[in-house]
């Protein structure tokens, strides 16, 4: 009997731990992947979509991690090696330094247009590490009404034309040009489009997007005479002293620029196509208000055009250090397929860059096509890791607050720009 006992209490041992067993493979089975996203109006989106695909499968886990400064965040990550699998952000010095897994292979670049491939290439390397899923613009979004209230007849083309039209608009009561400041990368959107639009005007895209990777200060001339960077900072000086900022420049937010704007507080305000979907989720009737015109160039000396951002948005990169690409993989096809496509352009209001994506982005789709061909079309700028558009920022703050002079601004922003150039050589 008790030999039996005995027998029995093993058996059944055995099975326990057969079953911890079974238990820990499931366990080890499972696979977990991180997103880094520096977009914050698609982080519902992306949560909701994460659920969709986990419920599908059940063996991957994904988190979604949120940070308004994501370059920044990113750099910190590698730097403690704790790397996401995937990630928003795209940089040239971590393409150089050999951080993103080489995405040439996927099976997604059978639907992208060329010419979206084209932009997403590496012409070091002629690889791609990211995908993008978007075009994008960026220039002034206006309220066509206010507009008409302050007598302004025709989007002003010139910088003089301008600055008349701030002076209407203060007139009547209204912000100008609106900027949520407390967060670094608007204002840094600011000099990449109208101070850097300056260079890529001059040089043309290619040879400015050259001269940023390579600091060709030759060509750059970031401090010598007719200086893009001073231009900037002086004709940024002139708007605030012809009250054009909002008067909680510093402390406002993104979320303080939508409200303004959807609401009719504010004639004027710098973004992307990605802001428009929560412009018209605050207020819908602003949907047939909505006017978008480029940024009219702050050097008028050779008589240049307007300048608007168009260059591909929503890019996904994989990072090298994963182990788990399959998946990472997986999961990107399934944000791409055709559904969830049409219903993320339609959230961000930006054209699809799949050729089998008809979505109804936005209802300014003529206004833009007008815009882009009045102005001179820039992409974004190559800057170095370490001065980005929050850094880039953090100084245009101060030469709001009176930190800076456009001189000692100018100095300022050439040092820290060749600081973080050498810095990632």
């Amino acid at each position: 009997m008790k030999m039996r006992k005995m027998m029995m209490g093993l058996a059944m041992l055995a099975l326990a731990a057969t079953g911890a067993l079974t238990g820990c493979q499931k366990t080890t089975g499972n696979v977990e992947l991180t997103f880094l996203n520096g977009k914050a109006e698609v982080v519902d989106w992306i949560d909701a979509k994460i659920k969709e695909f986990e419920a599908a499968n059940p063996t991957i886990k994904i988190t979604q991690e949120f940070d308004k400064d994501a370059s920044s965040a990113l750099k910190t990550k590698i730097n403690g090696g704790d790397i996401p699998d995937i990630t928003s952000v795209y940089e040239n010095s971590l393409v150089n330094g050999g951080y993103y897994y080489d995405m040439s292979s996927f099976s997604a670049w059978n639907r992208v247009s060329s010419s979206v491939k084209e932009l997403c290439t590496d012409p070091l390397t002629n690889k791609q590490y990211r995908l993008a899923t978007n075009k994008t613009t960026a220039g002034l979004f206006y309220n066509k009404d206010i507009f008409t209230a302050c007598g302004i007849a025709a989007e002003p083309a010139t910088w003089a034309d301008f600055i008349a039209d701030v002076a209407k608009i203060k007139a009547q009561n209204y912000i100008p040009l609106y900027m949520g400041g407390s967060e670094t990368w608007m204002l840094g959107h600011l000099m990449e489009f109208w101070g850097h639009g300056i260079i890529k005007e001059n040089l043309g895209n290619v040879a400015a997007n050259l001269a940023f990777i390579n600091n060709d200060q030759t060509k750059l001339n970031f401090t010598g005479t007719g200086s893009a960077i001073k231009t900037f900072a002086t004709r940024f000086l002139e708007l605030k002293d012809a009250g054009c900022w909002n008067s909680d420049f510093v402390t406002a937010s993104y979320d303080d620029q939508i409200e303004n704007f959807a609401t009719g507080k504010a004639a004027m305000f710098s973004q992307g196509m990605w802001a428009l979907s929560k412009v018209t989720a605050k207020n819908p009737t602003m949907a047939s208000k909505i006017g978008f015109m480029p940024y009219p160039s702050m050097d008028e000396s050779k008589a240049p055009k307007a300048v608007v951002l168009s260059d591909v948005d929503s890019g996904y990169s994989v990072m090298k250090a994963t182990k788990h690409a399959t998946e990472a993989e997986k999961f990107l096809n399934f944000l791409w397929n055709v559904d969830n496509q049409k219903a993320y352009c339609e959230l961000v209001s930006a054209p699809s860059a799949f050729t089998d994506v008809d979505a109804n982005w936005s209802v300014i789709k003529d206004t833009v096509a007008t815009a882009l061909s009045k102005g001179f079309n820039i992409g974004f700028t190559s800057t170095p890791s370490g001065f980005g558009g929050g850094e880039c920022g953090a100084l245009i703050q101060g030469l709001y607050i009176g930190d800076y002079t456009a001189d000692t601004f100018t100095t300022k922003y050439a040092s820290d720009w060749n600081a973080a150039y050498n810095a990632n050589k």
